[in-house]
């Protein structure tokens, strides 16, 4: 998730972003299992200027950062010449203070290994920047801290639009989720299965969410693509590796049928048989699907908003102007749930965390994350 956030951010805020691996071949498995292809190698970028360097965490992912000498010289020389460097979750106490890089600099991380931070200098915030250095807490404060390096290479009003186009929640907004037609969401005695279609556009944040999200919940997530390779390029250039093709993942039924947006990903997805038969069988069968983002229209065309509460997205407004329910970040009915998508596919993931397993799996998972969880 941190990783896949900034990638987007910082691109969306109009930043060339370098994704370079520190492992000796260019796909690597994140912390929950996602397979994500970089752009290049570490050692291609040993003699490169970069205006800002930002490690995500994850465990053992920090510690394979911190090995890594290559990474070290770059991020050393970035903190030596007085450009911007930064780390979030794990990477500050595990990869930036034993190359020393967090001295004299009030530093903020994960809870977990806030102990390790040196005491003085240790700040319980969700952001802090300090000098050169920005660092943050984990997956759940990973926008506020894309923002503000944002901010910190573009200026405020730039930092300002991209919190709008992802639908940041402020502390006012109140309607996180709202249900309506309340059904249980039971399965049989197994680990829900999860089917998240993907194709080229997809929205690699709603993507990455949902897979980490509802793998720490210990959900079966099974990424499918409907493209005729398993690597999709995501809506900002992530490639991501799917489990599976969508030909493969039709051979068993799925409790949960997850449709992620992007513009160009939800056309191409629109225009797959497979899923749209899926789909059709979903509803048939009285299973949960639900859509984020511009996705919403895939259902819409299908019938499958009939009589239905969804979220208002602007890719259904002008259609299903009495379905939609405006000021709600998630909405659930019966055995279908939206959500506007961006920032909040986390209350979304949640959300569906909290029908499959309740409300006391969903409070950790957000705890986790370092995710503020509503109360209601």
């Amino acid at each position: 998730m941190e990783a896949v956030i900034l990638i987007h951010v910082l691109r969306q805020a109009g930043a060339d972003v370098t994704v370079a691996s520190v492992e000796p071949q260019l796909q690597v498995e994140a912390a929950k299992g996602t397979k994500l292809v970089a752009d290049t190698s570490i050692e291609a970028c040993s003699d490169q200027i970069f205006d800002l360097v930002v490690l995500p965490g994850g465990m053992p992912g920090s510690v394979r950062l911190r090995d890594c000498e290559v990474l070290q010289k770059i991020t050393c020389r970035q903190a030596e010449e007085n450009r911007l460097y930064g780390a979030i979750c794990a990477a500050p106490a595990i990869t930036l203070l034993p190359w020393g890089l967090l001295r004299r600099k009030k530093t903020t991380c994960h809870p977990a290994f806030f102990d390790k931070l040196p005491t003085f200098w240790a700040v319980k915030s969700n952001l802090q920047v300090s000098g050169g250095l920005t660092t943050s807490r984990g997956p759940g404060t990973t926008y506020e801290f894309a923002v503000s390096l944002a901010e910190q290479l573009f200026g405020e009003s730039v930092a300002k639009d991209i919190a709008g186009l992802l639908f940041m929640r402020t502390a006012d907004d109140n309607a996180v989720k709202k249900e309506f037609n309340k059904v249980e969401w039971s399965v049989d005695h197994h680990a829900p299965s999860v089917l998240v279609p993907v194709a080229h556009g997809s929205e690699e944040i709603e993507v990455v969410t949902l897979i980490d999200i509802l793998r720490r919940a210990k959900a079966n997530v099974i990424v499918a693509s409907i493209e005729k390779t398993h690597e999709v390029l995501a809506s900002k250039g992530t490639k991501i590796v799917a489990d599976v093709l969508i030909s493969d993942a039709q051979e068993s039924s799925h409790d949960l049928i997850i449709l992620p947006g992007g513009t160009a990903g939800t056309e191409r997805l629109s225009k797959s048989r497979i899923l749209k038969k899926l789909l059709k069988e979903q509803n048939s069968a009285g299973r949960i699907y639900g859509a984020i983002c511009s996705s919403l229209s895939i259902l819409h065309k299908q019938g499958l908003l009939k009589n239905k509460r969804a979220a208002a997205h602007s890719s259904i407004i002008d259609k299903a102007e009495d379905e939609a329910i405006n000021g709600a970040a998630v909405v659930i009915d019966g055995k279908l749930i939206t959500s506007e998508g961006l920032s909040t596919v986390t209350d979304f993931a949640l959300a569906v965390v909290n029908k499959l397993f309740g409300n006391g799996r969903a409070r950790s998972v957000a705890e986790g994350l370092v995710f503020e969880y509503p109360n209601s």
